[in-house]
Parts: structure tokens; C-alpha cells; sequence
């Protein structure tokens, strides 16, 4: 007899699925306080009771757009029952992604340094 295996590869594929379906849910959300979002990412713990989304905001508030989308938590959990076949749908903790922001101010400040460097050797 076979079994399914489970464990990492489950779990990536759980987590994917609902990257993906929330990024959906979230356009049907009516808050304004939650701007144009994507998700990131999302890490679900192993027994599956919570997952971490992690997000970015391409215009809005990111302060206002995490408060908005943790209040709307329970509704989209609720509505990832309705699509994921899974018995246990995890609940959903939403965090700001700084990762985008962090990596536009590193090329910033790399791009200073080159220009510093430029002028420096044609000096």
C-alpha cells in the first residue's frame, strides 16, 4: 500500500496555493486602507495552523494596508475554505515585506557610490 507523502513538498505546495488565491481574495476587498498589494510570500507552520503572509505595497499606506488585511483575516480564511481542499485552512497573519523597499535603497546608495567613483576618476 502506498502512502502520500507529506512534509516539505506538501507544505510548499499548501503555501503556494495560498499565495495565490489570496492575492485573488484581496481584490474583492472593499478597505480602502489596503492599497495595491502583492504577496510576497507565504510560510505555513508545520501543523498547519498558521501562515505568515508576507506582502508589499505598491501604493498605500503599508501600516494601514496590514492593519486592514489582519482585520480582514477571518473573512479570507473562510473564503480559502470554500477553495482549498485541505481540511485544515491555516489562520492567516499578515506582515509588511520590506524586502523591496531594502533592495531600492541599496541600488540607490550603490548607484551614489558609482557616481562618486566616476567623478573621483575623472578627476
Amino acid at each position: 500500500m502506498r502512502h502520500k507523502k507529506s512534509g516539505p513538498n506538501r507544505s510548499h505546495r499548501v503555501a503556494d496555493q495560498i499565495q495565490r488565491d489570496v492575492a485573488t481574495l484581496i481584490r474583492e476587498l472593499k478597505d480602502p486602507r489596503v492599497g495595491m498589494v502583492t504577496i510576497n510570500a507565504v510560510e505555513v507552520s508545520p501543523d498547519y495552523a498558521h501562515a505568515q503572509v508576507y506582502f508589499s505595497v505598491l501604493v498605500g499606506e503599508p501600516a494601514e494596508s496590514e492593519a486592514a488585511l489582519n482585520e480582514a483575516a477571518g473573512w479570507l480564511r473562510n473564503s480559502l475554505f470554500k477553495m482549498l481542499a485541505i481540511h485544515t485552512v491555516p489562520t492567516l497573519h499578515f506582515h509588511f515585506d520590506r524586502t523591496t523597499e531594502r533592495a531600492a535603497d541599496l541600488t540607490a546608495l550603490i548607484n551614489r557610490a558609482n557616481a562618486t567613483r566616476a567623478k573621483d576618476d575623472d578627476a
